[in-house]
């Protein structure tokens, strides 16, 4: 049975705009409304259809009379920040995030119409680090649990998630763990970091990347909110793809630095806001993260389009190179010598100017 009034959070964003789109183009559908704290831009707006937008704070008790003056049966969370810069900073971040997703929760526990929760969740509560398995499934945790920022608010919002559906067993929870977004036109963490000329990786490190197509996470939300599926479902396209071989294929420069300069190359990045990468997402450039998908195409009955390949390929139609393919891998190259070059002539140094060893017999004094 469709729902009759669905809530979607975090219209204004191209993904959560394009989900009330949907819905509301569904005759079945009695009532959809969007809310967020800014309006949709005018172009989002008359995609919107006939979607009543409510500008409203998830993070005000007030979300609770939308709720219960609307009758709402289904809600679908989709106001989650990734990103501190688009936030106003990591605590109204947080606030956001967590705040916001514990007066969301509340206010659908006090109201009787509600049915169904569907939370917009990542893979990021799974974490980043080198001893990740090849592939992680739902019932696996993270094995660095997350310490900050938006993988670990996520692993927050799921956890007030399942305290949630324990005090309202009646409710239908969907949890949706999604990989990394790319498209032509989601504007995400991913596919900033990729328009970048010169693509700044650690050196060392070659990352497994797994993608998913916008329009399949769109027809994967689209499926959670009107149908009966309950559970926790890992969302990714099929295969994998090295990052160093994305960035080629986009026609990237790939930069390998050390770890410690890459920490800064992202300080740098986010000041003067290129892109906008956290401390827990350079881990991921580091180490990668692959989920298994068999739950999505058994359990909840969906097989994505686009193989993570494919999502690529669409993606980089819509991104000019900067130098021709052919000459991608030269230009790697040279790039990559130089930085070795660099990086031996540091290393050569510090040995010179390496104290010696303390004389034998004596105890080595350090200032403190």
């Amino acid at each position: 049975m469709p729902p009759a009034v669905v809530l979607v959070t975090g219209v204004s964003r191209w993904l959560g705009g394009a989900l009330a789109a949907e819905l509301a183009a569904d005759p079945s559908i009695g009532r959809v409304i969007g809310v967020d704290t800014v309006p949709p831009s005018p172009e989002m707006l008359r995609t919107l259809g006939r979607t009543e937008f409510v500008r409203a704070d998830i993070r005000n008790p007030l979300i609770g009379k939308v709720i219960a003056a609307a009758s709402v049966d289904t809600v679908v969370h989709m106001n989650i920040s990734s990103t501190p810069a688009g936030s106003g900073g990591r605590a109204p971040m947080k606030e956001l995030n967590v705040i916001g997703t514990m007066q969301l929760l509340a206010a659908c526990q006090a109201a009787p119409s509600v049915r169904r929760f569907v939370l917009k969740s990542t893979t990021a509560v799974y974490g980043a680090s080198p001893r990740d398995p090849a592939v992680f499934t739902e019932k696996m945790q993270a094995r660095l649990v997350p310490s900050g920022g938006f993988a670990k608010d996520s692993v927050d919002i799921e956890g007030y998630v399942r305290s949630f559906a324990r005090r309202r067993p009646d409710v239908d929870v969907a949890v949706l763990r999604f990989t990394n977004f790319i498209g032509p036109r989601i504007d995400s963490l991913l596919t900033g970091f990729l328009r970048m000329p010169v693509v700044p990786t650690a050196m060392g490190y070659d990352a497994r990347v797994q993608l998913l197509h916008e329009d399949d996470a769109l027809a994967v939300l689209v499926r959670a909110t009107t149908g009966d599926w309950t559970g926790t479902v890992n969302v990714g396209g099929e295969g994998t793809l090295l990052l160093s071989q994305a960035i080629r294929r986009l026609g990237r420069i790939e930069a390998p630095l050390p770890t410690p300069a890459l920490g800064s190359v992202g300080r740098i990045s986010r000041r003067f806001g290129f892109v906008d990468y956290s401390p827990e997402q350079m881990r991921f450039l580091n180490f990668g993260r692959v989920v298994d998908t068999t739950v999505l195409r058994t359990e909840f009955g969906l097989v994505p389009r686009y193989t993570t390949e494919e999502a690529l390929a669409d993606y980089a139609r819509t991104v000019p190179p900067v130098v021709s393919p052919r000459l991608v891998g030269t230009a790697s190259t040279r790039l990559r010598t130089v930085l070795g070059r660099a990086g031996d002539a540091a290393a050569a140094l510090g040995e010179r100017w390496k104290p010696a060893p303390p004389t034998t017999g004596l105890r080595a004094v350090q200032d403190a």
